[in-house]
């Protein structure tokens, strides 16, 4: 927790010269949100579905680095921004994971694949499957006060400018959540 509060220093120190197109601020700036994007995004989308939380989030930096230039600060915390870039993707994820743009075909490829069987893809998504079914109980915001508090380590505070709440709400809505999670046996009490 300690490392993302060093990382949002950063982020934030390096925020200037990112707006003016600084190409290593750009860069550095990117890498420090890229994982704290691929954890928002694997706690909102499903492992099994396209596109994965990791393109999706991929898609979200790409946006970010486009937005620079014309970003404002509006005394919210950039990762604020950040993760509302993160909700549109992910809006416009399950957009297209509603449309089937699948083709199916009868024969099957000739050639060999070297990718991992369908079985270890399985057993490796399997643990992220189990936690995030687990976790479908919640209803969608108190997954996300969930992970931006638990995981990321934000202070009720900074989590509430991020989801456009109040401090007083966020600690409720985590404790509801928590205790939600203790009464399915979700977490051990």
């Amino acid at each position: 927790m300690a490392a993302d509060r060093e990382a949002d220093e950063e982020i934030r120190d390096l925020l200037p010269a990112a707006i003016g197109q600084d190409r290593r601020a750009v860069n550095r700036l990117i890498r420090l949100i890229h994982p704290k994007v691929v954890l928002f995004c694997r706690g909102k989308l499903s492992m099994n579905g396209y596109p994965t939380p990791d393109d999706v989030a991929q898609d979200v930096c790409i946006a970010v680095a486009k937005a620079l230039p014309g970003y404002e600060d509006r005394g919210a915390p950039f990762m604020a921004f950040v993760y509302q870039v993160a909700r549109n993707k992910i809006t416009d994820a399950y957009r297209f994971q509603q449309r089937d743009v699948s083709d199916p075909t009868e024969e099957l490829p000739e050639e060999e694949s070297f990718q991992d069987s369908p079985e270890e893809v399985y057993l490796s998504q399997d643990s992220c499957n189990d936690l995030a079914r687990k976790l479908d109980i919640l209803s969608e915001k108190a997954r996300e006060i969930l992970l931006l508090r638990v995981v990321h380590g934000y202070s009720a505070e900074e989590t509430a400018e991020i989801v456009g709440s109040k401090p007083t709400a966020v600690r409720v809505a985590q404790h509801r959540a928590v205790m939600k999670l203790k009464k399915h046996g979700i977490i051990q009490k």
